[in-house]
C-alpha cells in the first residue's frame, strides 16, 4: 500500500497539475447530482452516499440536494454493470465503493467487468470490521463464537452485507483461520444486500452472528440491539468504540480494514472527474467530515485522490492473494 500522505497535499498537487490554483474556476459545473449506493438502505455504501452527500451540501460543493439511489444486487455488481453499460458518460454521477467492491473485482464476481472500466475518484475513510451478536446472545467473546463453530459449524450462521466471497464473508474467514478453524468452507455465511438487512436478520433470530463494519454497526450499538464481540483493528478504536475489544486482544490476530470511497463512470469528462476529486478531497479535509468520522468509527485513509487508482489496484491484488491463500479462488 502507498504510504500515508495528507489528502490536502495530494489535492494541492492535483490542483497544480490541473492548473486550478490562481486560475479560473473548474470548467465543469454540476447540475442534478446523484450518488448510487449499490445496496439497500442501512448499510455501509448507503452510509457513504448519504453522509458525504450531506457534507457536500453543507459545504455548498453541490447545488441543492444530492440524490441517493439504492441499487442493490450482486454484491454491487448490478450497480457496476448499470454504470458501465448505461451511464458511462454521466458527469453528475458518483458511486459508493469500498474494499467490498475491490473484493468482488478481485475474485471475478462481476462477470466481464474490471476496475479499469470506471474512474476511481477518492476515499473518505477506513472502516474497520466488526463481528457482533444480538444483545441477548449467550456468546460474549470472539473465541467463544469460534469455539462454537469448531464444535458444530452447522449451529452458527453468520450474516453479512456482501455476497458469498465478498469482503464481509472474507473477514469472517480471516478471523476463523487465525482462530484455528480447520475447514473454512464449513462456516455458514448468509449474504444480504447491505449491512442493515443483515443486522435485521440477526435481530429476528434468523442468524446467530453478524459481520460488517464499524459504521454499519454504530446505530445498532447505540440502540442496544447488538453487542460487538470484536473489532478487527490493530488496536482499540477511539470514541464510541473504545469499549469494544479487538480480536488481537482476545488472541486472534485478525485485522480487516474497509476503505470507503467512490468511483465514477469511465467516460466521465476530465473536467467533471477533476471536479469530483476536488469535492471529495474538500469533504475529507473539512471539520464537518472529521466529526462524522469520529462519530462513526472511521479512521484516516491511506491514499490521496491522485494515488487512489493505484491504491485500488493494490487493494485488489492484496485481496486476490488472501483469497488464494484461504482457497476462495485458484
Amino acid at each position: 500500500m502507498t504510504k500515508h500522505l495528507s489528502l490536502r497535499a495530494g489535492l494541492t498537487a492535483l490542483a497544480l497539475a490541473a492548473g486550478l490554483i490562481a486560475g479560473p474556476a473548474l470548467a465543469f459545473e454540476p447540475t442534478q447530482t446523484e450518488c448510487i449506493a449499490p445496496a439497500n438502505a442501512g448499510g455501509g455504501w448507503d452510509f457513504t452516499c448519504r453522509q458525504v452527500g450531506k457534507t457536500m451540501q453543507d459545504l455548498k460543493l453541490v447545488p441543492g440536494t444530492m440524490q441517493v439511489t439504492n441499487l442493490a444486487g450482486g454484491g454491487g455488481g448490478v450497480a457496476f454493470a448499470e454504470v458501465v453499460s448505461k451511464r458511462n458518460a454521466d458527469n453528475n454521477l458518483i458511486v459508493a465503493a469500498s474494499t467490498a467492491t475491490a473484493t468482488r473485482l478481485a475474485t471475478g464476481a462481476f462477470p466481464g467487468n474490471t476496475m479499469d472500466q470506471v474512474r476511481w475518484v477518492g476515499a473518505v475513510g477506513a472502516d474497520y470490521g466488526v463481528i457482533a451478536v444480538a444483545k441477548n446472545s449467550p456468546i460474549n467473546t470472539l473465541p467463544e463464537l469460534m469455539d462454537k463453530i469448531k464444535t458444530d459449524p452447522t449451529s452458527v450462521s453468520i450474516a453479512g452485507g456482501s455476497a458469498v466471497g465478498g469482503w464481509d464473508h472474507l473477514k469472517v474467514l480471516i478471523a476463523a483461520q487465525k482462530a484455528g478453524v480447520k475447514d473454512l468452507r464449513s462456516i455458514k455465511y448468509v449474504a444480504f444486500d447491505g449491512g442493515g438487512e443483515a443486522v435485521t436478520q440477526l435481530l429476528a433470530g434468523s442468524v446467530q452472528a453478524f459481520t460488517g463494519d464499524a459504521s454499519e454497526a454504530k446505530g445498532f450499538v447505540d440502540s442496544g440491539d447488538i453487542k460487538v464481540l470484536a473489532v478487527l483493528a490493530p488496536e482499540r478504536m477511539k470514541g464510541a468504540f473504545a469499549n469494544f475489544p479487538t480480536a488481537k486482544e482476545q488472541g486472534i490476530d485478525a485485522v480487516g480494514a474497509n476503505w470507503r470511497g467512490f468511483y465514477a463512470p469511465g467516460a466521465m469528462s476530465d473536467e467533471a472527474f477533476a471536479y469530483w476529486q476536488d469535492a471529495v478531497a474538500k469533504v475529507y479535509g473539512s471539520d464537518e467530515w472529521k466529526a462524522v468520522m469520529e462519530q462513526n468509527g472511521l479512521e484516516p485513509v491511506e491514499a490521496t485522490p491522485a494515488e487512489f487508482q493505484a491504491y485500488v489496484a493494490d487493494s485488489i491484488a492484496s485481496i486476490q492473494s488472501i483469497s488464494r491463500e484461504i482457497g476462495l479462488i485458484k
